[in-house]
Formats: C-alpha cells, structure tokens, sequence
C-alpha cells in the first residue's frame, strides 16, 4: 500500500509512519517543517525509508508535485483550540492551514484516486452543550453526575451524537468543516473518506504546550521543575481529558484502508482511550509526584477561552464497525513521556520556545 501522510514530521505523523513502515507500506510524507520540533524526526524517517518531500499543504503547487498515493492520511493542522486568538497565529492563517489545505488535500487524492483519511479531534463537539452538563467531582477530577442527561451523552463519554453547534472555537470550527467537505469529496467523486475523531493524542515526542499536548507539557515542566498553574474552575485542576497514544490507531487505519466500502453512517467515529483513560490535572500531578518527585502547582481561577471541564469520548461506535480497542495503557504513555523527558531535558525548549 502507498500511503502518504501530510504534517509527517510531527508527533501523530511521525508516529504514523515509523508503524505503518514496519507493518510494510510503503510510505511518504511531506511538512513544511514550521513547527518547532518537527526537524527533529526528519533523520529519523528518513533512516528508516519513508520518502520526505518538503511541502506546504496551504499551497496547492506543493501538493502538485508530489507522487501518487492510494492513500492520504491528513496528520497535519494547528492543533491549538487557541489559534487565531493567542497572538501567535492570525485568524486567517488557521482557517488557510486547517481548511484551506485540507481542500488541496482532497483535490490531490480526486486527481490520483487516493483514499482519504482524516484525523479530526473532540473539539468539534459544542462548547456550550459541555459546559451545560452538570458536574460533580470525584477522586480530584470532575465527572457529570450521574442523573445528568443530553443528547449524545453516554455512559462511556461523548458520542458522535453530541451537539457540534457554534460555538467550538475558530481550531474546532476548521477541522468541522473539513469534516464535511472531506465526506461530500468522497461521495462526490467516489472517493474511499474516514473521518476519525480522536481524543487527546498523547506520547514520547509530543510538542509539548499549555494549549496542546497537555500531558507532555505537564510532565516535561513538572521534571524540569518549571512553573505551573491550574488555569480555571476554581483552580482546583479537576478539568478532565481522555488520553489515546497515536500507535492505538494503527489496526483501524490497516482496516479501513483494507475495506473502504462501507456506508455513509459508518465513515465517522470516535477514537479515544476513553474513559478508562481520563484523567485531570490534579490526577496528573499526583502521578507525577508520585514518580518525579514533590513540586508546587500554582492556582489562577481566570478561565481561558474555549476551555471545558470535562470531555471524554465514547468509541463504542468504533469498537461495533472495527472491533478496536485501545490498547496502550494512561500509565504506560504517561510512563513514556516521563522516559523521554528525562532523556531530553530540553524537550519543551526545541519543541515549543516561547
């Protein structure tokens, strides 16, 4: 199988390609490399025989000149629920990056033929219709009560029934509307699409920042002994994440690139650690003292932006359609990122310099 993976050099996309490598594929990848840290797989990938080209997907000549695929798996955005209002990224470049370049991306598998597999996050799900489910706390971390109900609210998380109205954040609302127009591409044209919904991607080598790859980051400053706060909510750290290791996905992406005919209803579903996984951030720091070592949290009860309490996902729907699991353990990624941290003491330095 020829797959080509857009934003290679990044953490999911690195990791993508050393483990559909190994499995036998025949992989290529292109970046545009303007992530801190994305150098730093380059020779990596490159020893282990994935073709890179240098490529910006926001620039539809760069995809021009790529080699045909039979599959394309979008691993590259601007993951940040910030972007576009942070001060670091202009509102257009996001919509440019996110959208924009997932329209080349498509243009580029209607001209080869190449199926299409996007990867799309929780974000997309109603900031409001969150925040509106009613809390309790248990074990330092919040958990909607048990009488709580809603439309796409289930015992194991957040179905893909749940609301995705405005507002979702500028980052939810561009990978939304990738969503779409990646299915219309692939009934428009005869196009094999997935939409994969994934919750917190989360491993060794993540870019590590407040507002993306928060696991990293915590553990990484947690290490290295740097400040942080709990941002929010009473700045109690019970705010609640689902975590997932991107290697998780490699059996689903064999299987829908294997079998691609499947019915309109069953090309979009959630992917995550689920509940099993959750974690909040007090959870998080006492496991970090537990295995770094004592430091101090600061608190700041002033909310950001587009921040939510709670959100896990529910991937029944993937366990019925493919018969996946995740199967890489909370404690084992945490353990991995903790391994890497103490091997690069700088990580957060050459991955994300303020």
């Amino acid at each position: 199988m020829r797959i080509l993976i857009s934003g290679v050099c990044g953490f999911v996309g690195g990791t993508l390609a050393r483990a559909l490598g190994a499995a036998g594929h025949q992989v290529a990848g292109f970046d545009n490399f303007i992530r801190p840290g994305s150098e730093t797989n380059r020779e990596e990938l490159k020893r282990l025989g994935v073709k890179l080209f240098h490529a910006d997907l926001r620039a539809a000549s760069d995809l021009d000149a790529l080699p045909p695929a039979d599959w394309v798996i979008d691993a590259a955005a601007n993951p940040s629920v910030l972007a576009g209002v942070d001060g670091r990224t202009s509102s257009r470049q996001l919509v440019e990056h996110n959208l924009g370049g997932t329209v080349n991306v498509l243009e580029y598998c209607k001209h080869h033929r190449a199926g299409f597999i996007l990867l799309s996050t929780s974000r997309v799900y109603s900031i409001p219709a969150l925040a509106e489910l009613p809390m309790g706390v248990r074990n330092n971390a919040f958990a909607p009560v048990a009488e709580a109900s809603a439309r796409g609210l289930a015992p194991g998380g957040i179905t893909e029934e749940f609301p995705t109205g405005a507002p979702i954040s500028l980052y939810g609302a561009t990978k939304l509307a990738s969503e779409v127009l990646a299915l219309e591409y692939g009934e428009t044209f005869g196009l094999p699409v997935f939409v994969n919904r994934c919750g917190v991607l989360a491993g060794a080598g993540q870019f590590g920042r407040p507002d993306q790859g928060i696991f990293a980051y915590w553990i990484n400053s947690w290490l290295q002994r740097r400040p942080l706060r709990y941002l929010g909510f009473g700045g109690h750290g019970y705010q609640v994440r689902d975590c997932l290791h991107p290697r998780d996905l490699i059996p689903v992406l064999t299987r829908q690139m294997a079998a691609p005919k499947v019915g309109p209803g069953d090309r979009l579903a959630n992917f995550s650690g689920g509940a099993a996984s959750a974690r909040s951030l007090r959870q998080l720091s006492d496991w970090c003292s537990t295995h770094l070592g004592p430091h101090e949290v600061g608190v700041d009860g002033t909310p950001r932006p587009f921040d939510i309490p709670w959100i896990v996902l529910d991937h029944a729907k993937a366990t019925r359609l493919w018969n996946w699991q995740p199967a890489i353990s909370t404690e084992a990624i945490l353990t991995e990122i903790a391994d890497h941290a103490r091997c690069h003491t700088r990580w957060l330095e050459t991955s994300a310099p303020l």
